[in-house]
């Protein structure tokens, strides 16, 4: 249990600080455009976006190590034991949306609800980060 809350504690920290970095890069590139504050929003979006996707996959890789070589549980139902099937449930459980076609047990339950509740902060700071951005759109 003690190196599955290790494990744990670092992917939520290796994924904050990933998307503090993509915020931060936005924040500091995007007033630079020479382009119309419609597009650099666009670009903020997709930049955003593309830190999720990040994020997703790192957690993806997670349960796809931790079920594969180790002793941390399982994801069962329509689950083959792929990286695909991993990234898709680490997409499905970090926004929050469950579809509830793949079920984690033991150990990997608190990673999923960890993963649940990171995902719901960070995907919240991007709306938070973009809101502030259409603010300087709305200005102009």
């Amino acid at each position: 249990m003690l190196l599955s809350i290790l494990i744990i504690s670092g992917l939520v920290a290796t994924t904050v600080v990933i998307h503090y970095e993509v915020l931060r890069l936005l924040w500091v590139t995007i007033p630079r455009l020479q382009m119309k504050h419609r597009v650099r929003v666009i670009i903020g979006v997709f930049g955003t976006i593309c830190g999720h996707i990040i994020e997703v996959w790192i957690f993806g890789l997670a349960f796809y190590l931790m079920v594969n070589y180790g002793d941390f549980g399982t994801l069962e139902g329509r689950f083959d034991g792929s990286l695909t099937d991993a990234v898709y449930f680490s997409f499905t459980n970090y926004t929050t949306l469950g579809y509830g076609d793949i079920e984690p047990s033991g150990h990997l339950r608190f990673l999923a609800g960890m993963e649940a509740i990171t995902g719901l902060s960070l995907i919240t700071w991007s709306a938070s980060f973009m809101f502030m951005e259409m603010m300087e759109f709305w200005k102009e």
